[in-house]
């Protein structure tokens, strides 16, 4: 499935445009969750290290 919405990361104001206020938008949609998921350990590890 390919989600067409995105949302501005400057105003926050949601639009199908990939640029919005001269700036790239995001896509809003959580990422998929399994419970099979044998890197989620690697990916919370790497995301937590970067803050």
């Amino acid at each position: 499935m390919k989600f067409r919405i995105r949302k501005c990361s400057v105003c926050g104001a949601y639009t199908l445009k990939k640029k919005h206020c001269g700036t790239g938008t995001v896509c809003p949609h959580p990422l998929k969750f399994s419970p099979q998921d044998k890197y989620a350990r690697y990916r919370r590890r790497v995301l937590f290290d970067e803050k």
